[in-house]
C-alpha cells in the first residue's frame, strides 16, 4: 500500500495488528515500510516458489485473512510463517544499509580475521537489528492473542524462528574489487543477504521434510514432539505441523483446497508440475497459444541492438 508512514494514524489503516504490533507501529513509524515490503514480498516469493505443486499459495493473496489451509497447522501455514518471519527480518536488516531507516546503520564489522587478500569495509547487512525488530514483530501476535491452540501458537513461533535462523545461516561475505583497471589487487568484503527467492528454496526443502507434531507435557513444560514414535526429536532448524493437509487435488473451502483444475502443467515433466501429477490423474487439454518474441537480434556498432519479431505456436496443457 502507498502510505507514507509518516504519522502514527496510518497504523489505524493495516488490518490485522494486534496491540502489540499496533503499539510497535507507533513507536517505530520508519520500520512500517520494510515491514510493508516484506508482506509483499512474502506473497510474491511464496506463489513463485510453489508455482510447479499441487498447492501453489495462491491463498496467500488473502492476507492477513487466511483460510484454512493456512490456519490450522497444517504444513503450509508451517512454510508461509517461516518465510514471513524470514522475510521481515530481510527487509529490516538491508533497510538499514540502504540508509532508509534513522535507528540503524551498516552492521557491524566481522569479528573474523580477513584474508589476506582482502579487507573489511562497505556496508553489510545489518542482521542483528533485523533480528530484533523481526522477531518483536513476527511474533507478538503469537504472544498476545487469544486466537488458536497453545500448539499452534508454539508450532508458528518454532516455525518463525527456523525462518530466521535459516536466514541467519545464509548470511555471506560479499565482495567488491579495487584495482587498476578493475585488477583485484584489492577486495574490500562485507556480510551481506542473498535474495528472498534462495532462502524460499531452502525453506521448501525443510516444507518437504516437515515433521508431524503434538503439543505434550515434558517434565514441567510442553513441547512440540513426534506425532510418530519412531522419529528423530524435533531438532531447532525442523519445520513442524500439526494436521495433515488436503490432497489439493478437489475443491474443498472447508478445508482451503482451490483443486488443480484449469492449472497449467508441463507434459513431459516428470515432477510435481507433470500433468499426471498436477492434474491427479484426471487428464489434461492441450490449446494452442501464439507467443510474440524477440528474435533474429543484431548488434550495431556502438552501441545498440535491433531485434525483429517472431511469432511462434506453443503448445499449452492445463487440468481437467
Amino acid at each position: 500500500n502507498g502510505v507514507a508512514w509518516n504519522e502514527t494514524h496510518h497504523c489505524r489503516l493495516l488490518a490485522g495488528l494486534v496491540p502489540d504490533q499496533f503499539q510497535m507501529c507507533r513507536r517505530n513509524l520508519e520500520v512500517m515500510h520494510s515491514i510493508v515490503r516484506a508482506a509483499r514480498q512474502t506473497k510474491s516469493v511464496c506463489q513463485k516458489t510453489f508455482a510447479d505443486m499441487r498447492w501453489n499459495c495462491s491463498s496467500i493473496q488473502r492476507a492477513p485473512s487466511f483460510g484454512p489451509d493456512l490456519l490450522k497447522g497444517t504444513r503450509e501455514s508451517a512454510f508461509v510463517y517461516a518465510l514471513a518471519a524470514a522475510a521481515i527480518t530481510h527487509s529490516i536488516a538491508q533497510a538499514c544499509t540502504s540508509g532508509e531507516l534513522p535507528l540503524c546503520s551498516c552492521g557491524s564489522v566481522p569479528s573474523e580475521v580477513p584474508g589476506p587478500d582482502f579487507r573489511w569495509g562497505g556496508c553489510g547487512d545489518n542482521l542483528s537489528y533485523g533480528l530484533q525488530l523481526g522477531a518483536a514483530f513476527a511474533d507478538s501476535p503469537l504472544k498476545s492473542s487469544k486466537l488458536g491452540t497453545q500448539a499452534l501458537k508454539a508450532m508458528n513461533l518454532h516455525n518463525n524462528a527456523v525462518g530466521r535462523q535459516v536466514l541467519s545461516d545464509s548470511l555471506d561475505t560479499k565482495c567488491k574489487c579495487h584495482g587498476v583497471s578493475g585488477s583485484c589487487s584489492v577486495k574490500t568484503c562485507w556480510k551481506g543477504l542473498p535474495n528472498l527467492d534462495e532462502i524460499a528454496s531452502d525453506l521448501k526443502s525443510k516444507y518437504l521434510a516437515a515433521i508431524k507434531v503434538t503439543h505434550r507435557l515434558i517434565g514441567p513444560r510442553k513441547q512440540l514432539i513426534p506425532k510418530e514414535t519412531d522419529v528423530r526429536p524435533v531438532k531447532e532448524m525442523d519445520l513442524v505441523y500439526l494436521i495433515n493437509s488436503p490432497d489439493y487435488c478437489t475443491p474443498n473451502l472447508h478445508l482451503g483446497s482451490l483443486g488443480t483444475q484449469d492449472r497449467q502443467c508441463n507434459k513431459t515433466s516428470v515432477g510435481s508440475e507433470s500433468c499426471n501429477l498436477m492434474c491427479c490423474g484426471r487428464g489434461y487439454n492441450a490449446y494452442t497459444e501464439e507467443v510474440v518474441e524477440r528474435c533474429h537480434c543484431k548488434y550495431h556498432w556502438c552501441c545498440y541492438v535491433v531485434c525483429k519479431k517472431c511469432r511462434r505456436k506453443v503448445e499449452r496443457y492445463v487440468c481437467k
